[in-house]
């Protein structure tokens, strides 16, 4: 039996990690058994794969605190098995918090099983939170790949989030660039992978079909199955599953990482 590919996807929030997670995800549940964790408080992972917002897990132990499986894993577009950790009101509790309970449930009632070909954790970039680094720091993930585009605070994020994954010597297998169509984009994002000392692993341009897709709550695989945009995120997901080349990152301190900018202004 094959090992399940345990994939952690970091990144500033609002960066596009949602949509990269649900379309590579689509993209393998054509040959894999494929679970996707949202472990992001806003819980939108997964509402292109379903169709719709799903119940979180914390939302479900406050009503059930017996919940199955059956209760916190809903069915999505071709059998992706989808989960949502939650996260608390705003202004109230720790976010991270949700992670941990979410991890240690699903831990518990045996989800993450043998027959399990992918599973894909969509993770804030706050790794300042212990709670964000749950699934590296309890080796529920085995490998992480950063989305950023060329803005400055993406990139300021991904340097951050390397941080965390060196102090926790974790693998890192890439930087996904999640085109904002700003100048020179491709060549920075390209040149901060070279600085860290990792690659990077896929490049995926603006498009309009991202949005009109999600405007009715499907991944672009599923609404524009036949296009370019389609095809480049199961190249994607092709080049995750058959990465073997990881590093522990060096990041840059933050006077270099202002110098490695400002060259490209």
């Amino acid at each position: 039996m094959s090992k399940t590919k345990k994939i952690a996807i970091y990144g500033k929030g609002g960066i596009g990690k949602s949509t990269i997670v649900s379309n590579i995800a689509a993209a393998y549940s054509k040959d894999h058994n494929v679970l996707v964790i949202g472990c992001d408080p806003k819980a939108d992972t997964t509402r292109t794969l379903v169709g719709k917002r799903i119940p979180t897990i914390l939302d479900i132990v406050k009503e059930k605190r017996d919940a199955s499986p059956e209760d916190i894993v809903y069915q999505g577009f071709d059998e992706v098995q989808c989960v949502e950790s939650g996260g608390p009101e705003p202004g109230v509790g720790c976010a991270g918090r949700g992670v941990i309970v979410a991890m240690g449930l699903l831990d518990k009632l045996g989800t993450f099983s043998d027959d399990l070909d992918v599973i894909i954790y969509d993770v804030l970039g706050d790794v300042v939170c212990g709670g964000f680094a749950v699934p590296l720091r309890e080796d529920f993930a085995d490998e992480v790949y950063i989305v950023t585009s060329g803005e400055y605070m993406a990139l300021y994020a991904a340097n951050n989030i390397c941080k965390g994954v060196k102090k926790l010597k974790s693998n890192l297998g890439g930087i996904i660039c999640n085109c904002r169509g700003i100048e020179n984009e491709i060549e920075i994002v390209s040149e901060f992978a070279e600085n860290i000392g990792s690659k990077v692993t896929g490049i995926i341009p603006r498009s309009k079909m991202v949005q009109q897709s999600e405007i009715d709550a499907k991944t672009v695989i599923e609404k524009f199955g036949d296009s370019k945009q389609a095809d480049l995120y199961r190249e994607l997901a092709e080049s995750i599953y058959s990465n073997e080349d990881f590093v522990i990152p060096e990041p840059m301190d933050i006077d270099k990482f202002d110098q490695f900018f400002r060259k490209f202004q």
